[in-house]
């Protein structure tokens, strides 16, 4: 049975959201966190080899393997072929992020969400990215854009919570779970919400 591309984004969709979920339990010093997108598991291949990067340092020649830089060159030539084709757009998108290469990356979803303003996938993965890089305004601003096409994603609220601890906003964030508690209150991010306040 052929594997139809929905699926990928949706179980990318759902590794951004665990992100940020797991990066905002370190909300107590959230600049000194190690929050860099190189701590998520690569699969142990010829192509992610290069991008396991145990000494934390941006790729480079040294560290890079071959078959990374034939991939992306394949998923950009994908782009250029198709321009209008946002899966492909997508995929090279994300592949250069996870290649440490976010900020090529940021125009290609940008041009997404150009496209569809509600794709919520590219606004939790904006959100995400800068959230690593302690941009917590644009991070803020990709989360309440998601709330704007979707104001009851419990997910989405969470993290705003999380951006207002990582701000310093205690108070703002406590409200915010507690929302979550009590609106959503059979929802698993109910718990996480919980746990987080005892946390604050």
């Amino acid at each position: 049975m052929k594997f139809k591309l929905v699926y990928l984004y949706i179980i990318l969709g759902l590794g951004v959201i665990a992100t940020l979920i797991v990066l905002s339990f370190r909300i107590n010093n959230p600049r000194t966190a190690d929050t860099n997108i190189s701590t998520r598991q690569m699969p142990d291949d010829n192509v992610h080899k290069g991008l396991q990067n145990p000494t934390k340092e941006d790729p480079s020649k040294s560290n890079v393997s071959p078959e990374v830089y034939h991939k992306m060159d394949v998923l950009k030539k994908d782009v250029e072929t198709n321009p209008q084709d946002t899966a492909k757009m997508r995929a090279y998108a994300d592949f250069m992020t996870a290649a440490h290469k976010q900020e090529e990356a940021l125009p290609y979803y940008e041009k997404i969400l150009k496209k569809d303003p509600k794709r919520n996938d590219i606004l939790f993965t904006l959100a995400m990215i800068y959230y690593n890089q302690h941009n917590l305004d644009k991070a803020e601003d990709y989360t309440n854009r998601i709330l704007k096409n979707d104001k009851n994603n419990t997910q989405a609220m969470y993290n705003l919570g999380a951006i207002a601890a990582g701000k310093g906003d205690k108070e703002k964030a406590r409200e915010i779970w507690n929302k979550i508690i009590t609106d959503f209150p059979s929802d698993e991010v109910s718990q996480l919400a919980r746990s987080s306040i005892e946390k604050l």
